[in-house]
């Protein structure tokens, strides 16, 4: 079998899906953006048992996958699903002396999140997460067509 693509071209995937969730952020470091991310991640993870969090980590690009299991406890049993509010407050805790993440990170990296993806991966994916899931990682408004991976 061939080295599979996301572990080929990690780098090039990493740094498109960054500057996508920068731009959609409208923030000017890598560094922001990254606090951004992790928090975001962290709070969709919270909420999954650790099953399902693989489940969901096998869709996402290598440095993503490896972003969101990071410093993972397996002790924290899933929160409540929560609103969107209650998900932007969690990813604006993260490092809070460092964090400039704004109001909008969780539909900014949702749309990231769908531009380095492979729409019918995630959609399959979602559909066996709790409800939350697919509102949590939903872009409503947003052209299905300008969608998926820009790095193939």
């Amino acid at each position: 079998m061939p080295m599979p693509w996301t572990y080929r071209q990690a780098t090039r995937e990493w740094q498109a899906f960054l500057a996508d969730a920068r731009e959609a952020m409208d923030l000017v470091t890598d560094n922001v953006t990254y606090t951004a991310v992790e928090g975001v991640l962290r709070a969709f993870r919270r909420r999954l048992t650790p099953q399902q969090a693989v489940d969901f980590a096998q869709v996402l690009p290598s440095v993503l996958r490896a972003l969101f299991v990071a410093d993972w406890r397996l002790d924290e049993g899933p929160v409540p699903p929560g609103t969107r509010a209650d998900w932007t407050t969690e990813a604006q805790a993260l490092r809070p002396h460092h964090n400039l993440t704004p109001e909008n990170c969780v539909a900014a990296i949702a749309l990231a999140l769908r531009k380095s993806v492979q729409r019918a991966d995630l959609e399959r994916v979602l559909a066996g997460l709790p409800p939350f899931a697919a509102e949590f990682w939903s872009t409503p408004g947003t052209d299905p067509a300008t969608l998926g991976p820009r790095i193939v």
